[in-house]
């Protein structure tokens, strides 16, 4: 009787939880689905954690806009992506070597605020998946992801499981073009384009 009674008491106490929730995060999670042919110039101005772009048509590589270095060179052949920090087996990965994991197919929005907003869609390695090689050790808390230009965002290991986040090396398709990060970008569902790091060299888990 007396764990029936606490269980109820669970129960309740999480119905009240959720019931005293500010409106604003009760909101917050609730997002708004753009319908097909939606302005990209009005996309532009929206916050990513709140775009559902399920219904958006995918937008051809030359309307694609760019931010930060675009003329970055590395050569495929002796390309290595390190896997660094808080693991038990660093990792020193080939392009071909990258090719070789099981690849993941996602459509995410990115957003470069009040310059412009495209839909792709993405081909590369889940972030998790590839961390995982490395024996990643119970303490991390986040994996810091560095492009060849200094360039460095810290991703919180928590996100994997609930976001889209890859490390991509097609899009529409297509090989990654240049200016947009080859051999290896960041695709990070809900953060800005100013995190979807480009011409990715090393994961650092911190």
């Amino acid at each position: 009787m007396l764990s029936r009674r606490r269980l109820i008491l669970t129960a309740m106490g999480t119905f009240l939880s959720f019931l005293l929730q500010p409106l604003s995060v009760v909101l917050a999670k609730v997002k708004k689905i753009l319908a097909r042919g939606f302005s990209r110039e009005k996309i532009k101005d929206m916050n990513p954690e709140e775009i559902d772009n399920r219904e958006l048509e995918i937008d051809p590589i030359e309307s694609f806009g760019t931010m930060g270095p675009t003329d970055v060179t590395i050569d495929p052949q002796t390309y290595k992506l390190k896997v660094s920090g808080k693991v038990e087996r660093p990792l020193a990965l080939s392009y071909d070597q990258i090719l070789k994991f099981p690849s993941t197919k996602e459509t995410v929005l990115l957003i470069c605020p009040g310059y412009f907003a495209y839909n792709a869609q993405w081909t590369g390695v889940n972030l998790k998946t590839l961390i995982q090689e490395s024996r990643v050790k119970k303490e991390a808390k986040f994996v810091d992801i560095r492009g060849a230009y200094e360039k460095v965002v810290r991703v919180p290991l928590k996100d994997l499981d609930r976001k889209k986040i890859l490390l991509a090396y097609q899009v529409n398709g297509k090989s990654l073009p240049k200016p947009h990060g080859f051999p290896l970008r960041l695709v990070y569902e809900g953060a800005y384009g100013y995190e979807w790091v480009k011409y990715i060299e090393e994961l650092v888990i911190s």
